[in-house]
């Protein structure tokens, strides 16, 4: 029978010393060493120190030889501190454990030695994703398919997600094989993976797919591995795909010494794979299993875990368990509202300086965002008060390939002998001219002392090119010419949009139906939104420049800023939770695209984010934001009907401290009126640069709102109330005009001395 007591039958009483240290639910995990085991591990609460105690237990005990043990994990740096805490428990190294590391790298140790059950050679190559998209760019080639119309990252990423899911392409039905070129999804798949065996390669999703294939095929090489492992432990159970799953449950049917760490709440990752499903059925997969709760955190305040733990209990598919701490006082969670996104981004920074002042160290400061481009307004924030900052899993919101592509058009437009911005995008969308054409360019341009796109015009004239490359290129710089006549008629941002469209940069963004396209696009949107505050590209591009020249030295500290996909697992003192508002936090395309189960998920992310901090959270939300380039009227996320009113203090002020919801309010009343001006010495101190960025920033925006005596509801984004088709108006750089056209907050005005423009409402003032 079964031992199934806390403490080992022959050591009743005795507890060893990397126990005792444990509080009872961790030794109870460490201890209880037969049959299935659910370590529930709620964040903060010390999982992976009883996870490694319970390691370091099975080996001190002699239940089972270091070659016996399979413990894997999801990240080769979760491995490693693993091995360096049970060399340190055990007084000795841990590199006498073959089976510790990765999913992917303990299954590429197994294929090794069975690869020829798979169709491979035991040298295989793991080839990495640019070699993967080469490879599949030539099929789709080969099979007549246009590449522009149907990706190979579109591809690329199907695959990887059947593979995820133990599908090999015979078990794709009809309806997965749609999902690519009109029911090419199979063939293509198939045709990879045969690719792939005469190459001898394999990618990452074949490394454990090719091991279930061979556990289901061959029955005594699974019996090997089911009888060589005697334990097995799993970390971050919650974020196991199809096939980890598939893969451990049959490696566990033998001795059935299974212990699973994870937290159901925590399961944030559905976007790759990961199947909250796997940690809940636990308990029905392994039949009286054994289920201990770590609730005890070592990391929050109360108000914090309170906060939290109130959440998620909205989330109907969980276990439940309560996060506590022994730790007395705290602040209570600060709900702020704001008027819009840089209001939240002004009242951040105010905050953070002032735990600056208190001695706050900043690199225990954290703002966490739900997209990548919430990040822009932060930036540009502190870019003007003079804070440090460093984004997380992902570039600064000017350093991204899509921003400085689009910078480099703009630049080309604002300034022709820019050959750095020009050599970046003549190809950028894909126009057919290759290194050679390039190398041609430069060559000419050397030869006759112009600048590269003057050269390439009148290379384009000449017979040194091939007909087609000398038509693309001339077509490219007519289309400059086109969009600098533009740019004396248009808003900068306008000018962009323009650019996007007919520069084919939307439709190659609109072609990719990988993840990434849909942020890249989001970023591009950001960008012409950010745009909108200037009145001249050269205003704007001036003002980049600034931006990018703000990296702080190494060795200062900074203010991270992170999605908080990017911030699972880590912690800081103070946290910043932006954006929650419908439609923005819980995500509008998350909720359409996956339902209920998305909307769990989501609370889930916003359970995270609050568990982040260990002495205070500060969640903001703004009555306005821009969404997709319009002002949208914003409602608190439901997220924050969820917290308990006992854990959190609610604060709806502009800054000055006028109520931003006051009933009051009449429909010509000015919001900004109560809106004190921000200080800007920190920005003086930097020199007059910044102050000029200051200046042509959102302050001057302010002013102009205030000076023309709009209305809040206008100002949210609808077109003002007090000026029609036929209206006076006066605008600071051309003058006084008539109102000919209005789109939305758009005028077309014909003004008397520098005739008929388009400007935003917000630059013009009516002449009474």
């Amino acid at each position: 029978m079964t031992d199934r007591s806390p403490l080992p039958a022959s050591a009743q009483g005795e507890v060893p010393p990397y126990a005792a240290r444990l509080n009872p639910p961790q030794r109870e995990a460490v201890l209880t060493t037969e049959g299935p085991v659910l370590m529930l591990a709620g964040a903060g609460t010390g999982k992976t120190a009883a996870l490694t105690a319970r390691l370091a237990h099975l080996v001190a005990t002699r239940r089972a030889y270091p070659s016996q043990i399979l413990c894997v994990t999801f990240t080769n740096k979760a491995a490693r501190e693993m091995r360096e805490r049970v060399g340190a428990l055990l007084g000795q190294g841990a590199e006498g454990m073959p089976w510790l590391g990765t999913f992917h790298s303990v299954c590429a140790k197994m294929l090794r030695r069975h690869a020829e059950l798979a169709g491979l050679e035991a040298n295989y190559t793991i080839i990495d994703t640019d070699d993967q998209l080469r490879l599949l760019k030539q099929l789709i080639a080969d099979s007549d398919l246009d590449e522009k119309r149907w990706p190979a990252r579109q591809l690329a990423g199907l695959i990887d997600r059947w593979k995820n899911r133990g599908l090999n392409p015979e078990d794709l039905d009809p309806a997965e094989s749609e999902a690519y070129a009109n029911g090419r999804g199979q063939a293509l798949y198939r045709a990879y993976q045969d690719r792939l065996k005469a190459l001898n390669a394999c990618d990452f999703g074949d490394l454990m797919l090719h091991v279930l294939n061979i556990f289901r095929a061959r029955h005594d090489v699974l019996a090997e591995y089911q009888q060589r492992f005697r334990y097995i432990l799993v970390d971050e159970y919650q974020d196991t795909n199809a096939v980890q799953y598939l893969w451990l449950r049959l490696l566990a049917q033998e001795h059935k010494n299974i212990c699973v760490v994870g937290d159901d709440d925590q399961s944030i990752y559905s976007w790759r794979g990961a199947e909250v499903a796997n940690i809940l059925r636990f308990e029905k997969d392994f039949p009286g299993a054994h289920v201990i709760k770590l609730e005890q955190n070592y990391r929050s305040t109360p108000h914090i875990l309170g906060a939290a733990s109130g959440l998620i209990r909205a989330n109907s598919q969980r276990h439940d368990k309560t996060l506590w701490t022994e730790a007395n006082g705290g602040e209570k969670v600060r709900v702020i509202g704001v008027w819009d996104a840089p209001e939240e981004a002004r009242r951040v920074g105010e905050e953070i300086e002032r735990l600056e002042g208190e001695g706050a160290p900043l690199d225990q400061v954290a703002i966490l965002v739900r997209a990548q481009y919430q990040t822009r307004e932060f930036e540009d924030r502190f870019i003007q008060i003079g804070v440090n900052y460093r984004i997380i899993g992902g570039f600064r919101f000017y350093e991204r390939a899509e921003i400085r592509d689009a910078l480099a058009y703009l630049r080309v437009i604002a300034q022709p002998q820019d050959d750095l911005a020009f050599e970046r995008i003549y190809n950028q969308p894909r126009r057919g001219l290759g290194a050679k054409t390039l190398e041609k360019m430069h060559q000419h341009a050397r030869r006759v002392g112009l600048p590269l796109a003057a050269a390439s015009l009148q290379l384009a004239d000449s017979d040194e090119l091939p007909k087609r490359a000398a038509n693309t290129i001339g077509a490219l710089l007519r289309q400059f010419l086109s969009w600098r006549a533009a740019a004396e008629e248009m808003t900068p941002a306008d000018l962009l949009r323009l650019v996007l469209e007919e520069s084919g940069y939307n439709a190659m963004l609109a072609a990719d139906r990988s993840a990434e396209s849909a942020g890249r696009a989001e970023n591009l949107t950001e960008l012409a939104r950010a745009m909108e505050e200037y009145e001249t590209l050269g205003d704007f591009l001036e003002h980049v420049s600034l931006v990018m020249d703000t990296d702080g030295r190494e060795d200062e500290e900074t203010v991270t800023i992170m999605t908080i996909h990017a911030a699972k697992g880590l912690e800081f003192d103070h946290v910043f939770c932006v954006g929650w508002e419908e439609g923005v936090f819980p995500s509008q395309r998350a909720l359409d695209e996956g339902g209920l189960a998305s909307l769990e998920e989501e609370r889930r992310l916003a359970y995270v984010a609050i568990t982040r901090a260990r002495r205070r959270c500060m969640i903001l939300h703004a009555a306005n934001r821009r969404i997709y380039g319009q002002w949208t009227s914003s409602i608190p996320s439901r997220f924050i009907e969820e917290l308990p009113e006992e854990h959190i203090e609610q604060e709806t002020t502009l800054t000055g401290g006028a109520s931003l919801w006051r009933a009051n309010w009449s429909e010509n009343e000015d919001p900004f009126a109560h809106v004190a001006r921000d200080r800007p010495e920190r920005a003086q101190a930097r020199g007059p640069g910044w102050q000029r960025a200051i200046a042509s920033g959102y302050e001057t925006k302010q002013q102009r709102i205030r000076e023309s005596g709009r209305s809040a509801a206008s100002f949210a984004g609808q077109a003002r109330s007090d000026i029609a088709i036929g209206a006076i108006v006066r605008h600071d750089k051309f003058g006084t005009g008539c109102v000919i056209d209005q789109e939305g907050n758009k005028l077309t005005i014909n003004f008397a001395d520098a005739g008929e423009k388009r400007v935003i409402d917000s630059f013009v003032t009516v002449v009474d």
